[in-house]
């Protein structure tokens, strides 16, 4: 199955942040994070078996990715957008 190979993971997770540039707004950007980390990790032979437990480390990868991105580049505690010009005048 190709989801065993590491390099499918990595081209996965390219293509994921490639969607990233083109939709902006954090969405694919720790699911290219966890695909990426995932083929590593079959790579090295750290990782290895069924696509389920791939799968699942993908997912725990993903969210852990996303929260580290969500802490250092999200929207800060108290932060306010402040509107100085009217986009209609």
């Amino acid at each position: 199955m190709i989801w065993t190979l590491w390099w499918a993971w990595v081209v996965f997770g390219v293509a994921l942040g490639v969607l990233e540039v083109l939709v902006p707004g954090f969405i694919f950007l720790g699911f290219a994070i966890g695909a990426v980390l995932v083929g590593v990790l079959v790579a090295i032979g750290a990782l290895g078996g069924s696509v389920p437990v791939l799968a699942l480390v993908f997912a725990v990868l993903s969210l852990g990715a996303w929260v580290v991105l969500r802490r250092v580049v999200g929207v800060k505690e108290g932060q306010v957008k402040v509107w100085d010009k009217d986009i209609n005048g």
